[in-house]
């Protein structure tokens, strides 16, 4: 930490006052633990320079040299991360519709409500009306609207008279013949997916679920890997995580506590499979309290799913976090990490599952996200305390940083939320 006075003879104002960078400004950012990766030491005090929306140089005092004229940020107290990914998002509640037309300030608004907060910088939309959601992209890539990196899937692709209960009376495409799914799904990648969502097992009521057939997904996964996108399954019990394995999908979107423990050789071929695994723990809890399930029930039926993430993480499974919201209108994740946590994962292991996991899972890990090192695309959460001492300090953040400029402050949150008040 900064000693007292330091800070004002250096000239060195809080990160959350700063005006957004422009892309020749120098930034420095000083005095904060850094955690560069989920396996590098952290650097305690440490300095990262930002330039045209890069880190240039991340290291101590004594290896990394401030240019003359950089702007000095006090992140003293404070501890860094990479921004973080939530790799299971839905834009499907009523306040994200016309997107292209709605206000951008809107938008921000309610990217930061649902994201941004909680530092993420980047996501996968795994279900939502396509255009829509590209539409919300475009405009933050044009910077109107301050908000993560989207990548979609889409409207996720269902069985026959399969689409799922609660969203009824709205009905997701159905793939009936595999020449349907090989249509189908090339058609989506042509209207701009990156990737593509089946629901290998849909709940098409409440007690009855509605597996793919087999040559449905395996067609489907064929032509997505033969256009170089990614399948997530919604597999919802083990025959639609069968199916899901069988067929060649590459992401799990859930556990699958409807079917119970999962045994060393249904994990064994899962991790001979590749699959990666999103837990999204915190959605059992939220779905069957909104269904008026009982606690003790409740709770029950979320050992379940613990205990499948921790059989699959002690065999070395990838993990990507995720929580499903925009569907569950909870956001916050602090339940998320704190179950992760029951199931064993360490702090380490959990900042790896929102950062360089998914990066190297959607392929841009080489070039751009991930980890804190020069080169890298300035992408950074400043947190309130040590998520290595508190998982919960994870959704404490002070300021996120997505390509070298500020998206979320909570200085400045507080200073507009005052002025309304």
């Amino acid at each position: 930490m900064l000693l007292p006075g330091v800070a004002s003879v250096l000239g060195i104002i809080p990160v959350a006052a700063q005006r957004p960078p422009d892309s020749t400004r120098v930034f420095a950012l000083v005095g904060a633990r850094i955690y560069r990766s989920p396996d590098a030491a952290p650097l305690d005090g440490g300095i990262i320079l930002i330039s045209r929306g890069l880190i240039t140089a991340v290291g101590t005092r004594a290896s990394v040299k401030i240019p003359r004229g950089a702007s000095l940020l006090d992140c003293s107290g404070g501890f860094i991360v990479a921004g973080l990914w939530n790799s299971h998002v839905h834009f499907t509640e009523a306040h994200w519709a016309g997107a292209d037309t709605l206000a951008g300030s809107a938008l921000t608004t309610q990217l930061e409500r649902m994201l941004t907060r909680y530092g993420v910088v980047r996501v996968l939309d795994t279900g939502s009306l396509l255009q829509n959601t590209l539409a919300l992209r475009r405009r933050i890539a044009r910077g109107e609207v301050l908000g993560p990196a989207i990548r979609t899937t889409g409207s996720g692709f269902v069985p026959p008279d399969a689409s799922p209960f609660y969203i009824l009376p709205d009905r997701l495409p159905e793939l009936r013949s595999p020449d349907e799914a090989r249509t189908l799904v090339s058609r989506r990648i042509r209207d701009g997916a990156d990737a593509i969502k089946l629901f290998t097992g849909s709940f098409a009521a409440p007690t009855r679920i509605v597996t793919m057939p087999l040559d449905i997904v395996r067609t489907a996964t064929a032509e997505a890997h033969r256009q170089h996108r990614l399948v997530v399954a919604h597999p919802s019990n083990d025959a639609g995580l069968a199916a899901a394995l069988d067929g060649g999908a590459d992401v799990l979107a859930h556990t699958t506590p409807d079917g119970g423990p999962w045994d060393a050789a249904l994990i064994g071929r899962m991790r001979r499979a590749h699959l990666a695994l999103i837990p999204t723990l915190k959605l059992w809890t939220f779905e069957l309290s909104r269904r008026g399930v009982d606690s003790a029930t409740a709770q029950k039926f979320l050992q379940v799913a613990l205990e499948q993430l921790r059989a699959y993480t002690r065999s070395g499974g990838e993990v990507l976090f995720g929580t499903d919201v925009g569907y569950m209108t909870d956001y916050d994740p602090t339940d998320e990490y704190r179950y992760m946590e029951r199931a064993g994962m360490p702090f380490r292991h959990i900042l790896a599952t929102l950062t360089t996991a998914p990066a190297r899972r959607f392929g841009v890990s080489e070039s751009a996200t991930g980890r804190l090192e020069a080169g890298m695309d300035a992408d950074l959460v400043l947190l309130e305390a040590d998520p290595a001492t508190d998982i919960r300090a994870l959704s404490r953040v002070r300021s996120v940083w997505r390509q070298g400029r500020v998206i979320y402050s909570k200085q400045q949150h507080e200073g507009t939320k005052d002025t309304k008040d």
